[in-house]
């Protein structure tokens, strides 16, 4: 695992992510989604795996499944799990808010 440390603090990271806003990060060589709902930080492959599409042009429904804007497949952000479509799930990263900073772990 590789661990990647954005920002200098938890009120930095909330100031430069805002709310439901997808945001494009590049940890190391990979570039990310990145989401915060509320104090949750969902970070995930930025294109989708059916047509690679990107899913920061996409939206946000209130299940926190994120919509491909170009087939509207559906994504569980807290598990990468395909919710409408026929295509393999969505890779997920892990993410934890500490006073250092986000923490987010890539494989």
């Amino acid at each position: 695992m590789k661990k990647f440390t954005l920002g200098n603090s938890r009120e930095n990271i909330l100031e430069i992510i805002p709310e439901r806003t997808l945001k494009k990060v590049l940890v190391g060589d990979k570039s990310i989604g990145l989401l915060r709902i509320e104090n949750r930080f969902h970070a995930f492959q930025s294109s989708c795996p059916h047509k690679g599409a990107s899913l920061l042009e996409g939206s946000i429904n209130q299940l926190e499944e994120i919509i491909c804007p170009l087939h509207q497949y559906r994504f569980d952000l807290k598990t990468g799990s395909v919710r409408a479509g026929y295509c393999s799930d969505l890779e997920i990263y892990s993410t934890e808010l500490t006073n250092k900073g986000l923490i987010i772990l890539l494989p």
